[in-house]
């Protein structure tokens, strides 16, 4: 197994193609860099959601993207958004990659680009880019010369098809999950939405509320409706809120043969967090910021390439501190807190985009002011959900 740079074996293209579209340039579509954060994989299945751009004859000749290709994230507001790859699955016409990404298009005769995405996701590289990023407080990223340098271990191109084969065939069955994971979440979001958007959960004869001339009063603190009976009250005022923490860095002995969880922001891309390839040790929890988070607590991500991001927390775990934690005091208002916040997202968007890292606070969280129903429809809501 030889060990190479990725510059000698691969042709690197940093993007520079920003999302404005300007006369005289020809229309494009952009693959983002949350496009590339969020998917191992680009398919033609993403095509409608890129964003419509425009671009230089010579930007279009540098960032085209085609099969066999792989993207890499080169900078964010987080250590954790950079170095993360996807493999362009699929040919495409017109469609570029985008900035605060680079482009790398493998050598096919020397190395294979399933084996190179996959190789991009192990633990050794990830050491590499924290090692090598550059920048602190508000901007990571990594150099040029950084991205030419990666070391890449290069088994025979039969051995590097086979591996990139087997992980890519996982990928789709995880992928799989995931969209009857999301075929679930749509179903508990539709009953959110119709339950405390409009308002027509059962009444006690198993009717539709507000259809069925349920009574509604105005609230000041919310300015709108909403069903009589029901009170407001700031998310302080019925859970715990923590923000996590990061153990030195420098400190081998509080990562390895850690055995506490460890959420980055990063990974509240998924609805509910299963699992999480990153400990710390019980020193290095005790030497940090980072608070333990029980089962079942809600994940909200502060800055980064997933601000305003909610998950669930399906077991014990602490977080770095682009991550608010949310303890409810009641079990049942859960699930009903976690939607009411996902419904929020576009909201600590806007709020965020005027900071100076384009950040959400976690006085923002605590000061959420949201409408409090009865504890029947809390328990009902929760009971029918929580599976």
């Amino acid at each position: 197994m030889n060990l190479c740079r990725l510059s000698d074996i691969a042709n690197i293209e940093i993007s520079g193609v920003d999302k404005k579209s300007v006369d005289g340039e020809t229309p494009v579509r952009l693959c983002n860099f949350v496009d590339v954060y969020r998917n191992w994989a680009i398919t033609q299945n993403l095509l409608k959601s890129f964003m419509i751009a425009s671009a230089k004859e010579t930007e279009i000749a540098k960032c085209s993207i085609h099969k066999g290709q792989v993207a890499i994230t080169k900078d964010s507001e987080t250590r954790d958004d950079i170095g993360i790859s996807a493999y362009i699955a699929d040919d495409f016409d017109d469609v570029l990659l985008g900035y605060h990404c680079a482009l790398i298009t493998p050598n096919e005769d020397i190395l294979d680009g399933k084996y190179l995405n996959a190789f991009m996701h192990t633990s050794y590289i990830q050491k590499y880019f924290e090692n090598n990023a550059s920048g602190s407080g508000q901007r990571y990223t990594l150099s040029n010369e950084t991205i030419f340098q990666i070391p890449i271990l290069l088994p025979s191109l039969r051995v590097q098809k086979a591996i990139g084969n087997l992980l890519s065939n996982i990928d789709r069955k995880i992928e799989l999950n995931r969209q009857i994971n999301d075929n679930l979440e749509k179903i508990a979001k539709q009953l959110y939405d119709y339950w405390f958007v409009q308002f027509d959960f059962p009444d006690e004869n198993g009717r539709p509320y507000k259809s069925s001339g349920g009574a509604m009063v105005w609230n000041e603190k919310l300015k709108r409706e909403i069903p009589q009976g029901w009170s407001t009250a700031k998310i302080k005022d019925i859970a715990q809120t923590y923000s996590g923490g990061t153990p030195t860095s420098t400190k081998s002995d509080y990562y390895i043969g850690g055995n506490i969880p460890w959420i980055n922001s990063g990974e509240l891309n998924s609805p509910i967090i299963t699992s999480t390839p990153n400990y710390i040790t019980e020193k290095g929890f005790n030497n940090s910021s980072a608070k333990l988070y029980p089962l079942y607590s809600i994940l909200v991500a502060l800055y980064g390439a997933t601000a305003g991001k909610v998950s669930l927390l399906s077991f014990e775990a602490c977080s770095n501190q682009a991550v608010c934690g949310i303890i409810p005091n009641d079990g049942d208002m859960t699930t009903y807190i976690r939607y009411y916040l996902i419904s929020l997202y576009e909201h600590f968007i806007t709020l965020s985009s005027g900071s100076a890292r384009d950040n959400i606070s976690q006085d923002t969280i605590k000061n959420t002011i949201l409408p409090i129903p009865t504890q029947d429809v809390l328990t009902k809501y929760s009971d029918v959900t929580k599976p």
